[in-house]
């Protein structure tokens, strides 16, 4: 249970005592029927007198923060029994609870907004920010990595990221290699973002070199960088025989694919296009989609 105490200021030990041990509680540092230290130990431990963790341990024991029984130690009562409100489902009135709170330990708002931010982005993360500068290509990654990790992913511009470093609290970064350094430059030294890499085009390639007939490839997608890479990764197989044609959702009408031969759909379009010769293009390569996994998991597991 970590408590600090400033003999200096004009809160007195005894009250800072009190309203830090709430806090603790009101925020779940401290759980339900958790122990307290013994009033000597905590005394020893913040170095004041043992009779003024006694005042402040039956201070909190008559507004019914703790509890006891005769021959054993103070405990955490369940706030559903505690004497005073606890309102979990409003975060406003928790935030200005903790704001009071703060004040009146001394401590200023800038004070404890630096620590609040402090506190965390050492945490780990609980979910997944993407950071991508085009917005088709950014809302692509969204759905390959969030069908991958089965997690919450969230995402946001590389402008967007620079203006407000805050949109990485709790987060993984995530972020394509020609965009981690940029990326990296934002994020805490102790959280660098994972870099995510495109798969092979190899087996398309192969497809279409295997067609003994002139045909008509069409690409699908939300993203019109995705569709100038796939343009420039297939040239080599179309050469003089085969033409390409690229689209990008919405179709307005999905007459527009009913002569090709083949119709290549990222991981948004596959689900729209209906098409006997349909193939799905995975942006993402899958060991790359593994590992981002493993990362949050080791997260997790800490």
């Amino acid at each position: 249970m970590e408590l600090r105490i400033n003999k200096e200021c004009d809160v007195p030990v005894r009250d800072q005592v009190v309203e830090q041990v709430v806090y603790l509680i009101l925020t779940a540092q401290v759980k339900p029927g958790q122990p307290m230290p013994s009033v000597r130990e905590l005394g020893r431990k913040l170095q004041i007198h043992h009779n003024t963790v006694s005042e402040a341990y039956q201070e909190l024991v008559r507004r019914k923060w703790l509890e006891g029984r005769r021959g054993t130690r103070l405990t955490v009562r369940p706030a559903a029994e505690t004497g005073e409100p606890l309102n979990t489902d409003d975060l406003d009135d928790f935030i200005n609870a903790t704001l009071a709170l703060a004040r009146r330990l001394g401590f200023s708002d800038q004070a404890l907004r630096e620590r609040v931010r402090e506190r965390l982005l050492a945490e780990p993360p609980d979910h997944i920010l993407i950071v991508e500068q085009a917005p088709g290509l950014r809302q692509l990654l969204v759905e390959e990595i969030r069908s991958a990790t089965r997690r919450r992913v969230e995402s946001c511009s590389l402008d967007d990221l620079r203006n407000d470093h805050g949109v990485c609290i709790g987060a993984l970064g995530v972020a394509t290699p020609y965009a981690l350094e940029d990326v990296n430059a934002c994020l805490p030294k102790t959280r660098q973002a994972v870099s995510v890499t495109f798969a092979s085009a190899k087996e398309h390639l192969d497809r279409i070199r295997r067609l003994k007939e002139p045909s008509m490839i069409t690409v699908v997608s939300i993203s019109q960088t995705f569709l100038r890479t796939a343009q420039a990764v297939l040239a080599p197989a179309l050469g003089a025989r085969h033409s390409l044609a690229l689209f990008r959702l919405p179709l307005e009408s999905l007459e527009v694919l009913r002569g090709a031969d083949l119709v290549f759909c990222d991981s948004s379009a596959i689900r729209a296009v209906k098409h006997p010769r349909r193939i799905h293009y995975q942006l993402l390569a899958l060991e790359s989609l593994d590992s981002l996994k493993g990362t949050m998991e080791s997260y997790e597991n800490r």
